[in-house]
Formats: structure tokens, C-alpha cells, sequence
């Protein structure tokens, strides 16, 4: 969802725009906060999932089809453009004659993104590395990761004192993102008071793990604070630490105030992490297809981050952020690193790949 956004942020004085959503999908709320009209079609996976399960699935994916042909009836589009997940595959059998463009935004694609790649004129990829999972190399282009553009105004120093962070020391990042990740939450609160004698932490929680986290950091410190952010968000605030169910405007802040992360290995960290050269220790999601790992493993490669199994994060995570909080010089090396991956005209780039397929020639780059 964030990379489109910051795509269409990168061309909405240049063309109309409607994005379709599922029926029940997270991310109505924040697409009309951004003043995009919104519609939705009923839409549904066919891929690993148990025989009682595919017959609903398919009708629902006949449904969505229909629901996208009267959408596209209505609304005449130029251009088809898709970021992946099943939602998509709909309107591209529905749209299958519209030029269209795709963004991969992890290294390896998934079902959904490997058949929207069959009806798309244009590829976009955020490494060089996911050119193996496609047979029409021709039509790909490397363009990065895009991220938003309100995310690039934070300047260190800026952000730490938007968070009231102090200019000294270490500062920490864990992130679950917005559903939250409980293995890393559990192994942060676990190892919590050893960390913040070595750094400052900021944590996102995740609104699942919220409650509980609120409960164990008054436990730990005597001095929380039960607070909101300056953008209404519920938080805990102590000296060393504070903890937020989830961030939008200020996740910019937390990005350029850290030294080093600890997340998951979402598609976010190829685009978000290079751009602040923030250097990471990842932890892949285990219970779902491969594409965390093979992104962690492209950060790895490449000296910017650490990965670690999910199953070892009570045993080794303060081991490991011990260790590269007390190496300066390695931590460097790996931030350097991650800048080298940065791509910050990306959605510029995309942006003018759609243009490139309007037939109107006013509407071109």
C-alpha cells in the first residue's frame, strides 16, 4: 500500500486516480486520508488453501471480476497500475487490454504478483535480484523501493528532538509493524532492562501486543509516563524508553533518530531502511511464504543487516544488538552499506514509467 501511495503522490498533478481496494481491506482509511478516491471489489486467494475453502474463493473471484469491469466501464482508465496481493488479480483479467504496469516490491515474487506479470506492458523491481523470477527481462526495469516523500525531511537531529530523544547515545528502533510482531515484542520486554543501559528505544509495538506492552513497561519502570504522541497516538514515555501502538507521520522521525532496527523483513526494508542508511537486525516472519527470508538475505548479502531465526530471538537478540552497538566501526560499515542500496527517486521513476503508457501525449514525462 505505502509504495503506491508514494507513486501516485509522485504523479497526482499529472493524472485522475482511483484506487481499488478488497471489501474489508486495511487500507481504506488510509488512502482516503490521503484524498484518493477509494472503491472495492470482492476478491480472494485460490493458492494454499484447503478444498472446502476453493469453491467460495473462486466464486468470490468471478465476483470480483464482474465488480471490476463495471468499475472500469465507470471510470475509463489509461492505465492499470498494481503493487500485487489477489486483490489485483481481478481487475487484471477484468483490464487485461489496458496497459498496465507492475511493482514488485520484494525480491521474489509471489503467485499473485507472478500472474499480474503476464498481463503487464511494464515491470518495476526493487533489485536487481528478482530479474531471475521473470522470463520477459525486457520489459523490467530496476527502479527501487519507492517511499514516501515526507519520510525523506527528517534530518537526525530534527527527529530526535520531535521524539525528545537525547543527542547522545545509541538509539534503538523495534518494529512490528502495524499488526505488530509478538516474537520480537516478547524477546524485546524479556531482554528490556539490559537494553536501555545500552541504548535509547523507541518501539512500535503493533496494536495486538499494545495492552500487554503498556502493562510490562509500568512493571519495569517507575518513572512511564502514559501519554500521547504530539499526533494523538497513545504512549509510554520514560527516560530511556518509549513505546507506540503504531506511527504514520512520525515514522519518518523514528527512522532518521535510529542507529539500528530491529523488524521483520517486509518490502519496506528495501526501500525505507537504505534511504536512511539505517542498519538492521532482521528476523523473516517463519509462517509464511519464503520472500522475508530472501529479502533478509538480500540485505545480509550485501553487509547491511544481520538476520536472525525467529525461534532463537530469546537467546540471541540482546547478544546481537549488544554486539553491534559495542563495534562503532562495523555498524558503519553497515550503514554505509544500506545508503549503497538507496533509491530516492524511485516513485519519480515508476511515476514516469505510467505516464510513459497514457496515450494522451499530454500526460507524459
Amino acid at each position: 500500500m505505502y509504495p503506491a501511495l508514494a507513486v501516485l503522490q509522485a504523479i497526482k498533478d499529472s493524472a485522475d486516480v482511483l484506487w481499488i481496494g478488497g471489501e474489508g481491506g486495511m487500507e481504506a482509511q488510509l488512502v482516503s486520508r490521503s484524498g484518493i478516491p477509494f472503491r472495492t471489489i470482492p476478491a480472494a486467494g485460490v493458492h494454499g488453501i484447503g478444498l472446502w475453502t476453493l469453491p467460495g474463493n473462486l466464486w468470490q473471484l468471478s465476483r470480483g471480476v464482474f465488480a471490476s469491469r463495471r468499475i472500469l466501464r465507470e471510470f475509463d482508465p489509461d492505465v492499470l497500475f498494481f503493487t500485487g496481493g489477489y486483490v489485483a488479480v481481478p481487475m487484471a483479467l477484468a483490464g487485461w487490454k489496458v496497459p498496465s504496469l507492475l511493482y514488485v516490491p520484494d525480491i521474489e515474487p509471489g503467485l499473485a504478483l507472478n500472474t499480474l506479470a503476464r498481463f503487464a506492458d511494464k515491470i518495476a523491481v526493487t533489485a536487481d535480484d528478482s530479474l531471475q523470477y521473470f522470463t520477459r527481462p525486457e520489459h523490467i526495469t530496476l527502479t527501487g523501493y519507492p517511499v514516501r516523500a515526507d519520510l525523506a525531511r527528517w534530518t537526525r537531529q530534527a527527529a530526535r528532538k520531535e521524539l525528545a530523544l537525547s543527542e547522545e547515545g545509541p538509539v534503538l528502533l523495534v518494529s512490528g509493524g502495524s499488526k505488530g510482531a509478538r516474537s520480537i515484542n516478547t524477546a524485546v520486554m524479556a531482554a528490556l532492562p539490559a537494553l536501555v543501559e545500552a541504548a535509547q528505544i523507541i518501539h512500535i509495538t503493533g496494536e495486538l501486543d499494545w495492552p500487554n506492552v503498556q502493562e510490562k513497561a509500568k512493571e519495569l519502570f517507575k518513572d512511564a509516563l502514559q501519554q500521547s504522541s504530539p499526533t494523538g497516538i497513545p504512549a509510554i514515555r520514560t527516560s530511556r524508553y518509549q513505546a507506540y501502538p503504531y506511527l504514520h507521520e512520525q515514522i519518518g522521525a523514528a527512522l532518521a533518530a535510529a542507529d539500528l532496527a530491529i523488524s521483520r523483513a517486509g518490502a519496506s526494508t528495501l526501500g525505507e531502511y537504505p534511504l536512511f542508511g539505517l542498519p538492521a537486525v532482521l528476523v523473516p516472519y517463519p509462517h509464511a511464504w519464503r520472500y522475508q527470508k530472501v529479502n533478509a538475505g538480500y540485505l545480509v548479502q550485501h553487509g547491511a543487516a544481520v538476520m536472525l531465526e525467529d525461534e532463537s530471538l530469546l537467546d540471541k537478540l540482546l547478544p546481537a544488538i549488544k554486539d553491534l552497538l559495542n563495534q562503532p566501526q562495523k555498524l558503519a560499515a553497515m550503514r554505509a552499506a544500506m545508503q549503497q542500496l538507496s533509491h530516492p527517486d524511485a516513485a519519480a521513476q515508476i511515476g514516469g514509467q505510467i505516464l510513459s503508457l497514457c496515450p494522451d501525449e499530454e500526460k507524459r514525462p
